[in-house]
């Protein structure tokens, strides 16, 4: 049970009452009414033969004040494609998926690739952003959720309480976070969140003060959860990462185009467990050593862009401030999960620790090696500018896909 408190500049909406599920979807209903409601779920196909997903489409198959749902498709062929076909065949709602496979949308890809406004890197960046590509096209929503198709202890109040501060007529929320306690199997999780992100940003606060920035990110109670909402017209203006910097790119994006007092984050669910990463120590490209090398790169980026500079003394300092703030923090979460009776082992936390602390260097290497990399996808403004059929071209794709494949 959450208590009233609000931390940082960002609004924080608590679970209070566990209020009833049936009671949050009455209200929803009536507000769909003034602004309908989209669920947009980036899927890879091999997550349809996972434990979780089916039963989050059982849960959202009853909700009642959907007006359009939207997956995103990855890694599929096209045998997989019809067999995706029928498995979200069981939602009631319209719904569409996108094969970013199939032979159209990878056309329309080439094409957007030509002109140098295609993702250019395969991951969940890009299948969320052709997803809020054709959310626009469609025109269904004013209101847009999205989570995760991993989620092992999925139920529909997740959803419910996720998008009700965007959909709600007299609140101003443009952008909703959603946040969850990372507790499974008597385990304290969320790793790359509690020995990475809050650390670091408690670091750069000591080596370049309170930034506005750093104080609005250290504002989030889970700054990585892949689950958020916004207003649909804020989808034309976002720029973000296609790696794993997804999450802070979007929380920075929307701290660029709006005042923190339409932005809040909201306690969606008890108990959330979902697919772990391995920590990867072996392998920079995979796992948590990947993210969070991809996270760190996202963090300074945004930082250079308000004029702070780095340089290689910097990078030093900063992972060495991080380092000692992180060992604190091992502490700190030790004591929390004795206390609670969880379990929290110290070696691996602190092995953890120091393959975050390699890799603050070498996303600080990277980035000073590349000062014109630009590695976010270009804003739906950009792109509609550059091809002004674009939303209309995705939408005939998709609604062409799904007729020859699908039911209808």
């Amino acid at each position: 049970m959450a208590d009233f408190y609000q931390n940082g500049i960002v609004t924080t909406l608590h679970n209070l009452t566990d209020r009833p599920v049936e009671d949050l979807e009455r209200e929803l209903m009536s507000f769909s009414r003034l602004r309908p409601m989209s669920l947009v779920l980036p899927s890879l196909f091999s997550e349809l033969e996972g434990p979780a997903l089916s039963n989050i489409i059982d849960e959202v198959a009853q909700v009642p004040y959907l007006n359009e749902i939207v997956i995103g498709l990855d890694r599929a062929d096209q045998s997989q494609y019809e067999f995706a076909q029928k498995f979200f065949s069981k939602l009631p709602q319209h719904h569409r998926i996108l094969w970013n496979d199939g032979p159209r949308l990878r056309k329309l890809d080439e094409m957007l690739a030509e002109k140098g406004l295609s993702p250019t890197e395969m991951g969940k960046g890009r299948n969320v952003w052709y997803c809020y590509g054709y959310v626009l096209a469609s025109g269904r929503a004013e209101s847009v959720a999205l989570h995760d198709c991993d989620i092992v202890t999925y139920d529909r109040s997740l959803l419910a309480r996720l998008i009700y501060p965007v959909a709600h007529p007299g609140f101003n929320y443009v952008f909703g976070k959603g946040y969850y306690t990372r507790i499974a199997e008597q385990k304290m999780n969320g790793r790359v969140s509690r020995l990475l992100v809050t650390p670091l940003l408690r670091a750069l606060k000591k080596v370049y003060g309170s930034l506005d920035f750093l104080e609005y990110l250290d504002s989030f109670r889970y700054p990585l959860s892949g689950e958020f909402s916004m207003r649909a017209d804020a989808l034309n203006d976002i720029r973000i990462p296609s790696d794993w910097g997804l999450e802070i790119g979007v929380l920075s994006e929307m701290k660029r185009n709006y005042a923190t007092n339409r932005i809040c984050q909201v306690d969606i669910a008890d108990v959330y467990d979902h697919k772990h990463q391995p920590l990867s120590e072996a392998d920079a490209s995979a796992g948590l050593s990947k993210m969070s090398t991809d996270i760190c790169k996202a963090i300074f980026r945004k930082l250079a862009t308000q004029g702070e500079v780095f340089t290689t003394e910097t990078f030093r300092t900063i992972k060495a401030t991080y380092f000692r703030v992180a060992l604190d923090f091992i502490e700190t979460y030790h004591n929390d999960a004795r206390m609670n009776g969880l379990e929290l082992d110290r070696h691996s936390e602190e092995k953890a620790v120091e393959l975050f602390a390699e890799n603050i260097m070498n996303a600080g290497e990277h980035f000073l090696a590349n000062p014109m990399e630009t590695p976010f996808i270009p804003s739906w403004n950009r792109v509609i500018s550059a091809v002004p059929d674009i939303l209309d071209r995705l939408y005939e794709a998709v609604e062409a896909d799904n007729s020859e494949f699908g039911d209808i």
